[in-house]
């Protein structure tokens, strides 16, 4: 599995209606809108790297509203949860 986090900024009058289009995406858990330099991160998490390719170059490309993205790679995940067992793909 592979998870990223993906930073994206808004047309400022549709962070809303971004954030409830990129919950409809396959692989998308998690939206938040957020403060700071960016207006929502997104947590992906897809079964490969393909998969988040595709998701970022042909899903986020059909909502509008979207300026730019900054999509990082997670190499390890530090929790008290069972993050594979809550998300496995």
């Amino acid at each position: 599995m592979v998870t990223s986090i993906i930073l994206l900024t808004t047309d400022r009058l549709k962070v809303n209606e971004v954030a409830e289009k990129l919950t409809q995406v396959e692989g998308i858990s998690e939206v938040y809108s957020v403060s700071g330099n960016y207006d929502l991160v997104a947590i992906a998490r897809v079964a490969n790297n393909d998969a988040l390719a595709s998701m970022v170059t042909n899903s986020f490309v059909e909502i509008d509203g979207i300026e730019t993205t900054d999509t990082m790679l997670a190499f390890k995940a530090y929790s008290k949860h069972d993050l594979e067992a809550m998300f496995s793909v």
